[in-house]
């Protein structure tokens, strides 16, 4: 998931909130020692889309527990900071949730990790089934990997190596639209956007694909019969070419955050069905409820090719991700002369996180993760609607337990930042987007702050 290219600023730090003492410092926070911290993390740690040597003072987190970051010292008077990015979408059960710290401490007393090649074990042949069981359709053959950007490499890997086997290699390109975000490394990048997005660094070296045109704005907006078919002339004049379309469902997330009509992603269906193209849908963002489904692709009522999901997977614990694929996919590949996936990360299969993955879809389920989801929605729609007579704001909408304030600029990331946690909120706006995915079990008056803290970023970015 992309940061902003502008790093958040280093707001004024305070020493204590008004009352205080020396004594309700944290131990680790004595003085000097957080300011230490902070130069050995200047000089030796890269940060995500950072430069080296870092030119911005980070917020240093002590703990979390819950909804709330706990800080090693006080920023604007807040030791607790309400985060509303469920650590980049995935914390969706919280911080410190006594079902999956249960699960991590069972499962370390058996073993932390095995190889997964010539081995196997319970907790991940468990997961395997039960996300082949939750998925749609006929997606059922399950590869492991360890983050969402492997994912969706997997995925075209998948694809490619399917129509090489049934003697077609030049079924190699993919088609995407444009505004999506797939990951950083090669593949996925090749299907972000070229002109919007972060990698047209990479413009010449990264493979050429088809783009069409980025899908008209709104869930709930009636279909553009034109956009329709642009879709389906682009695929019918590229069939030759293309191995798989790829796109995010419902949710274009870290392109933009904007939400488009499920239609589309049904218009891709038919066409890659009537020209012999296989459809990857990539659910890193949205899938296990994000969107008030517990799959994006729920909202079309299709079933893709190959499925991609991660981020909320483990609820956040441990990095893990699956590439989920139709028999069809997995046994196209098996004729081949080479009729093995050529992949398989070192990590794969990880028991440790397979263990908590399956805890946490057992919470999921288990609970009124749809209520949630729809409650969050509604405190969202009421805190975010003051939003939209703010000066600069084009647009305010929510879909599921998510809220997007689109300015008609870009967000000014070290001013926004510093006015959402003087509100008392963790929030990390990008491009022209403020922001918010909290955890499910983020509570109504937590959801409001997040709503009040997204105004205040709004109104000052």
């Amino acid at each position: 998931m992309p940061e902003p290219s502008t790093p958040a600023g280093a707001p004024p730090r305070d020493t204590l909130p008004p009352g205080a003492s020396p004594a309700d410092a944290p131990a680790d926070a004595q003085p000097g020692a957080v300011e230490e911290l902070l130069a050995l993390d200047r000089r030796h740690v890269w940060h995500p889309y950072g430069p080296m040597p870092g030119r911005s003072t980070p917020f240093v987190v002590e703990s979390a527990s819950g909804v709330r970051l706990r800080l090693a010292e006080p920023v604007y008077g807040h030791r607790e900071l309400v985060d509303g990015m469920a650590s980049w979408w995935s914390a969706v059960h919280g911080y410190g949730h006594p079902v999956l710290d249960a699960a991590a401490h069972a499962q370390l007393d058996r073993m932390s990790h095995v190889m997964f090649g010539g081995l196997t074990h319970e907790p991940a042949v468990r997961l395997a089934a039960r996300l082949a069981g939750m998925t749609p359709g006929d997606l059922e053959h399950v590869f492991l990997s360890d983050s969402g950007s492997v994912a969706v490499e997997v995925a075209v890997k998948m694809c490619l190596q399917h129509w090489r086997s049934l003697g077609r290699p030049a079924k190699r390109r993919l088609l995407t639209w444009r505004g999506g975000y797939h990951g950083d490394t090669w593949q996925p990048m090749s299907v972000c956007d070229p002109e919007g997005g972060m990698h047209h660094l990479w413009s010449g070296a990264l493979p050429r694909q088809v783009f069409a045109d980025a899908p008209p704005s709104g869930f709930d907006a009636a279909p553009d019969e034109d956009y329709l078919a642009h879709l389906h002339e682009t695929v019918a004049r590229h069939a030759h070419e293309l191995a798989a379309v790829v796109v995010e469902p419902v949710v274009q997330g870290a392109g933009g955050m904007r939400f488009h009509s499920p239609a589309y992603v049904r218009a891709l269906r038919e066409a890659c069905d009537e020209h012999g193209v296989l459809l990857v849908l990539d659910e890193i963002a949205t899938g296990f409820g994000r969107t008030g489904r517990l799959f994006a692709a729920e909202h079309a009522g299709v079933t893709p090719d190959v499925l991609c999901l991660g981020k909320a997977l483990t609820g956040g614990y441990l990095s893990m991700a699956a590439t989920v694929c139709t028999p069809r996919v997995a046994e196209g590949i098996s004729r081949g002369t080479v009729p093995v996936l050529a992949h398989g990360p070192t990590f794969m299969g990880n028991p440790l996180a397979a263990a908590v993955a399956g805890a946490s879809l057992d919470l999921l389920l288990s609970g009124d993760w749809q209520g949630d989801v729809r409650r969050i929605g509604e405190g969202l729609r009421t805190g975010l609607a003051p939003a939209a007579a703010l000066p600069g704001v084009t647009e305010v909408n929510v879909l599921g337990a998510i809220g997007v304030v689109r300015l008609d600029h870009e967000v000014d990331v070290p001013a926004a930042t510093r006015a959402a946690a003087r509100a008392g909120v963790w929030l990390r706006p990008f491009r022209d987007a403020v922001y918010v995915m909290p955890p499910y079990l983020t509570d109504d008056e937590d959801v409001a702050r997040i709503a009040a803290a997204v105004c205040a970023a709004a109104e000052e970015g």
